[in-house]
């Protein structure tokens, strides 16, 4: 992943204004942004060895990304994203991934919200098992073959996923940068590789969204959805991590209570309690 050290801090730097940074603004600038000599400046490095940085001929130390990092204001996961492409994080080799397997508290934890959409996650954002209410609200996950069931393809390649979404390219655009930040925690995971590849290839929007270097956790956040059947809603969205290490993630969807959005989910989770059971493989 060395190779994405210099695109991430060209976009980076790109995205700075010398304001931000306390830099003077001649307002006579040729690019967006920094220039390489002001992050060599605010870093305290020489220009030729940042710009041997940004263009993949030097490798960079912990002291020179900690001093980036500072430069580049970057956030938690940013510096998160920063040091894993620059190959200074787990340097441990990789074991063999075994296969995605629901844990069994998740499953029973999907059955007993009920009435509020919940979704487990695995590597790459594949859909692993869901409630009711959740097939009810995306789609009736059972009903696609287990390689499409991914929550990154669906948001892309689904128009009915697609159109759900009120603010489609907010959502997408988060979706894709916490992506890009497991892609730096697994640069060896073939099947991930795949997925970035055939999307690229699908859709430009997908190409776009990639190419921006964002990275985001996107642990938390409210969601704006307009369903066919009960219209508008409004949900907080949370996702909440597996304290084993697999790496799965349970995302559920809840409404403040009495309020439209609450009633729809009411709705929802008595509209196909029995078409959409959680699956048993």
């Amino acid at each position: 992943m060395t190779d994405e050290l210099g695109p991430f801090l060209k976009a980076r730097r790109a995205a700075l204004s010398p304001y931000e940074v306390g830099l003077p603004d001649t307002g006579q600038r040729k690019v967006a942004g920094l220039r390489r000599e002001e992050v060599a400046q605010l870093a305290a490095i020489s220009v030729d060895y940042y710009t041997r940085l940004e263009q993949g001929r030097v490798q960079a130390s912990a002291t020179v990304l900690a001093t980036l990092s500072r430069a580049l204001r970057l956030t938690d996961d940013e510096q998160t994203y920063l040091y894993a492409v620059a190959g200074k994080t787990d340097a441990r080799p990789r074991r063999r991934r075994p296969a995605q397997k629901v844990r069994p508290a998740i499953r029973r934890l999907l059955d007993q919200l009920g009435r509020t959409p919940a979704i487990a996650l695995g590597r790459r954002m594949d859909v692993l098992a869901w409630n009711h209410t959740a097939a009810a609200l995306f789609t009736d996950f059972g009903r696609l073959p287990v390689a499409h069931r991914n929550y990154i393809r669906l948001l892309f390649t689904d128009p009915a996923v697609r159109a759900l979404h009120v603010d489609w390219q907010h959502d997408a655009r988060d979706a894709v940068a916490a992506l890009r930040m497991e892609a730096a925690a697994t640069p060896d995971d073939p099947a991930l590789a795949q997925l970035v590849g055939e999307l690229s290839v699908q859709d430009a929007d997908f190409r776009s969204s990639w190419a921006e270097q964002r990275v985001n956790a996107a642990a938390y956040g409210t969601k704006h959805y307009r369903h066919a059947v009960v219209g508008d809603l409004t949900l907080d969205c949370d996702i909440w991590v597996s304290p084993d290490g697999s790496g799965q993630r349970l995302m559920v969807l809840t409404a403040e209570p009495a309020t439209p959005s609450y009633d729809a989910l009411q709705i929802l989770g008595s509209y196909s309690r029995n078409a959409a059971a959680i699956p048993t493989w």
